[in-house]
């Protein structure tokens, strides 16, 4: 279905479903954030309006989250850029001595790191209720998929707006609580719980990338036509690892890394293998910039501003197709199936 006959009479039957998924990645968060508010400054629209689902991982699900409960992509960048260091016990330290005890402050994570999570949770917590408020996950103004995991269980536990009958539960979670959870690196953050989920962790740890996610939710949960669904996808950086015939300890970040790329890029296929084959459905558009390994730690704060940078300048290279494809009018408005009640 080409973009061109959506303006004919009947627009709204003819309007193809449209999802957004955005990557886990820390800090790197910052480059789609950035790459989104870019984005609706160039159209003059805002990005919850154009998608009928967001799913995002991790930092991902942060931004999902916010875009679902109208908060600007502009905003949401602001957060990277303002709030970051504190969040990562990184914010500059003044006077003579600031650089050796930043230094030293380094050295104090780092011998933490070996016991523990690396940083504590309260930063975050408080610069996501500084954002988000006391609102709720059922209060997003479209479908929302955020991922994490159940350690207590050893499963996947996923976020949903009351986007179906049997979704009765997750619309009335705070929203800061489903952003803690997501957003629980083990070894960089402790686990979340709250009343009703115990012990939840990054929702990386099977989906950081929520590419297939989203595509089952739309093709088993919610029944969309596949053939009409378009798919925009954001990650956080990717990386060229180099090939290693033997891999032995002193190679476990390579394999970590590694294994992330092996789970991406089946999420990739699984969203490909319903959505179409880019050959018969062009309207499946991922944008992930590669970079060299090394280039960017997920909790590297001097980062940030960089990251803003290169999301920006992609967000200008990509925009003839994203308006063809994607921002070509507002979505069908969501009707849930469940009012919130607070839990």
């Amino acid at each position: 279905m080409a973009p061109e006959s959506l303006t004919s009479t009947g627009e709204a039957e003819a309007m193809p479903r449209r999802i957004l998924t955005i990557d886990g990645g820390g800090l790197k968060g910052a480059l789609p954030a950035a790459f989104l508010a870019e984005i609706e400054r160039l159209t003059g629209k805002r990005v919850v309006d154009q998608f009928d689902l967001i799913a995002g991982t991790s930092t991902g699900g942060i931004i999902a989250i916010g875009l679902g409960l109208g908060i600007s992509a502009a905003e949401i960048c602001r957060f990277y850029v303002e709030r970051s260091p504190a969040i990562f016990d990184q914010a500059p330290l003044s006077g003579k001595l600031g650089g050796l005890r930043s230094r030293l402050r380094g050295l104090r994570r780092m011998v933490r790191h070996v016991g523990t999570a690396k940083y504590e949770a309260n930063e975050l917590k408080i610069a996501l209720e500084d954002v988000f408020g006391a609102r709720l996950i059922g209060d997003s103004a479209t479908r929302l998929v955020i991922p994490a995991y159940d350690s207590a269980h050893g499963g996947p536990y996923v976020f949903k707006t009351a986007h179906h009958e049997r979704f009765r539960v997750d619309h009335s979670r705070l929203a800061v609580d489903a952003a803690l959870a997501t957003a629980a690196a083990p070894s960089f953050l402790p686990a979340h719980s709250f009343e009703g989920a115990s012990h939840l962790l990054d929702g990386g740890i099977w989906a950081n990338n929520p590419m297939g996610s989203a595509a089952i939710e739309a093709a088993a949960t919610l029944g969309w036509p596949m053939g009409q669904v378009r798919m925009l996808s954001l990650g956080c950086t990717d990386t060229v690892h180099p090939v290693k015939d033997v891999v032995g300890l002193k190679d476990v970040k390579w394999l970590l890394e590694l294994m992330f790329q092996g789970q991406d890029r089946f999420s990739q296929a699984t969203a490909k293998l319903l959505l179409g084959h880019p050959h018969s459905n062009p309207h499946l558009h991922r944008i992930n910039p590669t970079v060299e390994p090394g280039f960017v730690a997920l909790d590297d704060a001097s980062k940030v501003e960089t990251l803003v940078r290169m999301g920006r300048a992609s967000a200008r290279a990509q925009l003839p197709i994203l308006e063809k494809c994607f921002f070509i009018g507002n979505r069908e408005p969501f009707v849930p199936f469940h009012s919130n009640e607070v839990n």
